[in-house]
Formats: C-alpha cells, sequence, structure tokens
C-alpha cells in the first residue's frame, strides 16, 4: 500500500474489499436456504430485485459519509437530521438488532457444526450459548482479530461460496427452478425479499471509514458501484444453485453449503463447509458486537439509556457495560427462541424487521440533509420507498421492532424532555 503525505490509505480496491468484508457476513452462508425453503424459486426474484435495490442505499449512506468523513453511520445521521429522540431509536434498535440477531446466526451455527459433530437440538442451543458468551469475552478483554485474519475469513468465505457455485452448477435440474414466482405469485418474492434483506445489510458501515480514503469523492462511489455490481453477481448465483439443486431441503434449509459440498466432496467437503461456516459467523458475531457496543455506549452517555452503560475497562478501553448488556440480552433472547421452539425464519425475519427499520430512518436523513442534482436525488427516495415495501412483507414480528422504537421514546421523553430538534443542515 502506497504511503500519502496526507495519511490517508484507502483507495478504490481496498474500499471494494472493505464493503465486501462489511456485506458478507455469516447471514449469507444461510439466508440462501431459508429463503428458498419459504419462497422456493420466488426466492431467486428477491435476490435480484435486492441486489439492484442495494445500489440506492449503499449511494446514499455514502453521501452521508462525505458531507461528515467522521460521522457514526445511521445514529449520527439522524440525530443531525431530525434530534435526539429519533438518534435515540436508533441506538435502541441496533441494540435489539444484535440482541435477537446474535442468538439466530449462532443457532445457525451449531446447526452447520452437525456436519462435523452430532448434536441434539438442545446441544445446539447449548453451542450456540457458548458462542454468544465467548464473542462478548473477547469484546470484553480487548481482543481485536487482526486484519490478516479478517481477511482470511473473508476469502475464505467467498472461496467457499465460488466452490459451492461452480460444483453445484453441474447438478442444477431447471425443473427445480419453475415455476420462477411459486404458488403464491409475487407475494412470495415480497416474503423472500423480507428475509434476505440481512444479507445487504453491512453497506452502511463502510463509510464511516471516508475520512481515511485517499480520494474519497471519487473512490467511494466507483466503489460503491463496483462492489454492487460484484455481490449481487454472487449472491444471484448463489440462490440460483440452491434453489437449482434443492440444497435447502435438508437440516431445516439453514446449511445449504454443507449440503451441497457434501453431496459433491462426500462428507468432507460438508465438514470443511461446517467448520469455515462456524469461523465466519462467530468473525461476524465479534464485528456486530464491538462496534454496537461502542455505539451502546454512546447512546448511555449521551442519555439515550442508563449512564451506567458508558463505563468502559480501565485497562483495554472496550465497553464493558454495554458488552455485558449485550451478552446478557442475547442470552436471554436465547433462553426465549429455546422455550417457545420459535422458528429461525421467525428470528431471521424479527432482525430484518429491525434492520429495515433502521434504513428508513437512515434513508429519510438522506432525503433531509442530501442535496443531490439530477437523478441522483430520487436514490434516497427509492432508499426509502423500497424499505418500506419491504417492511409490509416482514410479518407480524413487525410489533419487535415498533415496540421497540416506542418504547425508546418513551424513554427518551421521560429523560430527556422535550428538547427540540435541531433544523435540518
Amino acid at each position: 500500500m502506497p504511503d500519502h503525505p496526507s495519511g490517508k490509505t484507502i483507495t478504490f480496491r481496498h474500499a471494494v474489499a472493505i464493503y465486501m468484508a462489511s456485506v458478507l457476513g455469516g447471514g449469507i452462508l444461510v439466508l440462501p436456504g431459508l429463503a428458498a425453503q419459504d419462497s422456493g424459486p420466488s426466492s431467486i426474484i428477491a435476490w435480484i430485485i435486492l441486489s439492484v435495490a442495494s445500489y440506492p442505499f449503499a449511494f446514499t449512506f455514502s453521501r452521508l459519509a462525505l458531507r461528515n468523513p467522521q460521522s457514526g453511520g445511521i445514529y449520527s445521521f439522524s440525530r443531525e437530521a431530525f434530534g435526539k429522540y429519533i438518534s435515540n431509536s436508533v441506538g435502541w434498535l441496533f441494540l435489539a438488532w444484535v440482541a435477537l440477531g446474535a442468538p439466530a446466526i449462532a443457532l445457525a451455527a451449531g446447526t452447520y457444526l452437525t456436519f462435523a459433530i452430532p448434536l441434539s437440538h438442545d446441544e445446539i442451543y447449548g453451542f450456540a450459548f457458548i458462542m454468544v458468551v465467548s464473542v462478548g469475552a473477547v469484546n470484553y478483554l480487548g481482543i481485536r482479530f487482526s486484519a490478516s485474519l479478517q481477511l482470511a475469513i473473508i476469502v475464505s468465505i467467498v472461496a467457499l461460496l465460488i466452490v459451492s457455485i461452480v460444483s453445484a452448477s453441474l447438478t442444477i435440474s431447471l425443473r427445480n427452478l419453475s415455476p420462477i414466482t411459486g404458488n403464491n405469485g409475487l407475494y412470495s418474492v415480497g416474503t423472500a425479499m423480507a428475509l434476505v434483506i440481512w444479507a445487504f445489510f453491512g453497506y452502511e458501515n463502510v463509510p464511516n471509514l471516508a475520512g481515511e480514503f485517499v480520494n474519497p469523492k471519487r473512490d467511494l462511489h466507483r466503489s460503491v458501484t463496483f462492489s454492487v455490481i460484484v455481490i449481487g453477481i454472487l449472491y444471484t448465483s448463489l440462490a440460483v444453485v440452491t434453489v437449482g439443486t434443492k440444497a435447502y431441503s435438508y437440516g431445516g434449509g439453514l446449511t445449504p453449503f454443507s449440503v451441497i459440498l457434501s453431496s459433491v466432496f462426500g462428507p468432507y467437503g460438508g465438514t470443511v463447509a461446517g467448520i469455515v461456516a462456524v469461523v465466519a459467523i462467530f468473525s461476524t458475531m465479534n464485528a456486530y458486537m464491538g462496534g454496537v457496543s461502542k455505539l451502546i455506549q454512546v447512546l448511555s452517555t449521551n442519555g439515550g439509556i442508563p449512564k451506567i452503560f458508558s463505563v468502559q475497562n480501565s485497562r483495554t478501553g472496550s465497553a464493558s457495560a454495554s458488552i455485558s448488556l449485550l451478552v446478557l440480552l442475547s442470552s436471554l433472547s436465547l433462553l426465549l427462541y429455546w422455550f417457545i421452539d420459535a422458528s429461525i425464519t421467525a428470528a431471521f425475519l424479527t432482525v430484518s424487521g429491525i434492520g429495515v427499520l433502521t434504513y428508513i430512518i437512515g434513508s429519510g436523513s438522506g432525503i433531509r440533509l442530501l442535496h443531490l442534482e439530477g437523478s441522483m436525488r430520487t436514490l434516497p427516495w427509492i432508499s426509502l420507498l423500497m424499505s418500506i415495501a419491504i417492511l409490509a412483507f416482514i410479518g407480524e414480528v413487525i410489533l419487535v421492532a415498533i415496540s421497540v422504537f416506542i418504547v425508546s421514546l418513551i424513554y427518551s421523553f421521560l429523560t430527556i424532555g422535550r428538547d427540540k430538534a435541531p433544523a435540518a443542515v
């Protein structure tokens, strides 16, 4: 990487790598199977639509970041656009995002592990609990994965996906791809979109590094466009092979890649896929808990939740109190999933609803704060309308996101008072 007089180091190719690392999380190892099991061939259309729609999302957040390269993401954007109450709600939504999402994805990791080690239903839950606590411990102790390790994990995920696509393409049956809109018509496409939107979360994270770009005005937009195209092609290809091979018919739809590689390379292929999936999901959980714990710490400092959660570890500098809160809530959510025997699909949809609601607020911030010209001014609106459309297909579990939002407003009203929101910039 060449040195630059400004001290900034991120160029176009580095930005693309960062986007790939942010978006290609552990969810992609699970969602193609769940979506196919729920909507069949219709899920392919959902992946295509969201691959295209992800550009307005990514563009909106990148342009918001260019306004203030030191910004803190949707939380900061919403605070500037709508004031304390809405930004505090964003903080609460991210808290719920991890508290409900971490145990859901950990259960998926446990299911993948069954390809290497036989586990019962309760043992999968036990393994998920160990993952949640371990991720919390890693963050509490201030342990950071090296850039080399993170890169190796992303390369492993991409390699697994490419091998799965290439090997499965030889066994695709065109009969499995029809009818493309399924028995429920376009409604099945909408329900699939509500589920797989999780796989496209992450575009909002990269713009926070805009201050490190050598040439942000040129490279940030170029990297957005290139990344959206590459990720869209990869995701759509995955959807086609998952449906075309009916890999979603086994393991509750949670482990399509182990199924694919087992059919091609035998049990060793499934075992390798399972181990890679567990490592990748652990890495994703670690990154999200680390990032959200810092956001919760800031939220606490600003009075959005009790001040006690702003405490940090004096030795490691980790947001120890907020990490403890995330581990506690994630463990309670996991216990709830076990007690009511919740379906993984319902858990993922719940988290999707929370994520989409934050995207609605982020898109609204883009509409209010950005001063774009020509056709570009429509992109934040497209982002907003697409988010609202997806929200309509989440189902009754959207009440969880709405409840979190309402409770956060009540808390802010009682603790902050009737402060006026700042004027739009």
